[in-house]
């Protein structure tokens, strides 16, 4: 916490950190396998793009983020890790203006994390559409990866209410936005569709990367918009996230998508992407 470590129990914010009193700052998620850290430049570069869209302004240089994020996972001793770097505005008084916050707090927690049990990677998930409706661009651009995350949990609530594991958002035009905290991957045959950036996706790290690797297994990947009816109608469906990793979708609003279990290219893209993650990364402990 800002230059140095702490233990869990003394990790402390001030109550007038405007982080917590408005969600205002950004945050990035990130994968250690084996002691390295995978796409930890591209993780670092969408923090400080983020920080950028909301002029804030982080007062460490990128290779020093680097430094701080690998020291982290040091000091925890973690080979496979999940990391969580948050910067926000700093302490500064109840009212809004930014301006009364001279110093942006920064903050690293190397931990683990498991969002779904290990047999969802072969039974799929349950999803359902939500009401609730993506942010719109012109009101807070869903490539932020702010700590305003509302719109999100929102979305969350009404799938657990639901019974079902991940909610589907949807823009204001119907088009599929995003899951919850996972890109959304459809499969025609040898053809991988996935939503447009600008139909309110956020920019995964993990959705790049199984857009690279798919077209260099000899896939042919498309970015457009997609409906649910493109959704009901794939052979297969699966999500993308630093967390999730590629987890396959069973059902949407009840409708069984493909064989309704992981479908043979889910399953040939999750094994090439985890060999890449073992294999890739910035070494921790070199």
């Amino acid at each position: 916490m800002n230059g140095e470590f702490v233990d869990e129990k003394d990790a402390r914010i001030s109550v007038f950190d405007h982080g917590l009193l408005y969600g205002d700052g950004v945050f990035e998620g990130l994968r250690s396998y084996g002691g390295r850290i995978f796409k930890l430049e591209e993780h670092v570069e969408r923090l400080y793009r983020s920080a950028q869209a909301i002029s804030l302004k982080i007062p460490v240089s990128h290779k020093k983020m680097h430094g701080i994020i690998c020291d982290t996972v040091r000091e925890n001793n973690l080979k496979d890790s999940y990391i969580r770097v948050v910067v926000t505005r700093g302490i500064g008084d109840l009212g809004l203006d930014p301006r009364k916050c001279p110093k942006p707090s920064i903050f690293v927690i190397a931990s683990k994390i498991q969002l779904y049990p290990e047999e969802y990677y072969e039974k799929g998930l349950t999803v359902v559409t939500v009401a609730t409706r993506r942010n719109l661009t012109e009101s807070l651009d869903p490539a932020i990866k702010s700590l305003n995350y509302l719109n999100n949990i929102l979305a969350k609530i009404e799938a657990t209410n639901a019974g079902a594991m991940e909610g589907l958002l949807l823009n204001k035009e119907g088009y599929v936005a995003e899951c919850t905290g996972e890109n959304v991957f459809v499969v025609y045959g040898n053809v991988l569709a996935t939503p447009p950036v600008s139909s309110g996706a956020l920019p995964g790290v993990t959705r790049g990367v199984v857009i690279t690797l798919t077209r260099e297994m000899g896939f042919k990947v498309d970015e457009r918009n997609l409906t649910r009816y493109d959704l009901y109608n794939a052979d297969e469906c699966f999500l993308t996230g630093t967390a999730a990793e590629i987890i396959p979708v069973s059902t949407l609003d009840g409708r069984i998508i493909g064989s309704g279990v992981a479908g043979p290219r889910t399953v040939e893209i999750r094994a090439a992407f985890r060999k890449l993650a073992l294999e890739d990364g910035y070494p921790v402990y070199s």
